[in-house]
């Protein structure tokens, strides 16, 4: 294992996401999968970061009252921010053409926020990546969501998909937190654990 600090600790991702799953593997760490159903409801008062953020942590607080004392908890929460509005996961393909059209042609933020909790500690962190789409076609559109089923994606897209490959023209920040997991901020924080 590259952390050492980490042997003898179970690290468990709570996360359903097979992105986040297959990412976190990728850091040379094993990892237990565990999730517990959460409602992902948060307060309109919550600006920006703040809801991936809270999401995040209420996922993590979801384990305290059966975590061990060689445990590490490790959840995260990915929104997307187009002119001030939150674009979540869409309800249905009709939300999802919405999006992608809201989307088409604009820069929007995407916002990860990510909580590590064990019995003596807890980080919140969250990265931020801007990403700029061309325009997108009704064709690449009904193509990328009949093919995809983004439906289980923050936005309704996966950078890592057909419409990332084809719409994204610019991005500022790491390609990973748009795939929904900051690797770079979670392994220096795994570190300190």
């Amino acid at each position: 294992m590259i952390l050492s600090n980490l042997e003898g600790k179970r690290v468990i991702l709570a996360s359903k996401s097979p992105r986040r799953q297959q990412l976190i593997q990728g850091l040379g760490i094993e990892v237990e999968i565990r999730t517990k159903e959460v409602e992902e409801d948060f307060s309109s008062e919550l600006k920006r970061e703040e809801v991936a953020r809270y999401l995040a942590e209420k996922k993590a607080n979801a384990f305290l009252e059966d975590l061990k004392e060689d445990e590490v908890v490790i959840t995260g929460d990915t929104t997307v921010y187009l002119n001030g509005d939150i674009l979540n996961k869409p309800e249905d393909r009709d939300d999802a053409v919405r999006m992608l059209k809201l989307l088409s042609g604009q820069t929007h933020t995407v916002i990860t926020g990510v909580c590590l909790i064990s019995l003596t500690r807890k980080v919140v962190l969250h990265d931020e990546t801007d990403v700029t789409f061309r325009e997108l076609t009704d064709e690449e559109i009904n193509y990328y969501i009949d093919v995809h089923q983004p439906f289980d994606k923050a936005g309704s897209y996966g950078a890592q998909d057909f419409i990332g490959f084809v719409g994204i023209e610019d991005m500022h920040g790491s390609f990973y937190n748009v795939m929904g997991f900051p690797l770079h901020k979670v392994y220096s924080e795994l570190a300190k654990f």
